[in-house]
């Protein structure tokens, strides 16, 4: 049985983490100037939304107490 679990989260874990860096990467494409314009308060909540949710989960495997699920938005 702990095995069955601890294959689940592997396999979930590394599904998950691999969207997480597509995802990412999406939005550094972002970055290019000749297809978008942005100003530096929008990168700055940007990657503050993104330092807070990765908090967030880290913080939930050493708590028992859920995190809060924030949805972004420029």
């Amino acid at each position: 049985m702990a095995r069955d679990k601890t294959e689940a989260f592997k396999r979930l874990a590394e599904n998950r983490t691999n969207e997480a860096l597509d995802a990412i990467r999406k939005i550094g494409n972002l970055s290019n100037r000749n297809n978008y314009s942005f100003s530096p308060q929008q990168i700055e909540k940007i990657f503050a939304a993104l330092r807070g949710a990765l908090d967030a989960a880290e913080h939930r495997f050493s708590e028992t107490e859920e995190a809060a699920e924030d949805r972004f938005s420029l």
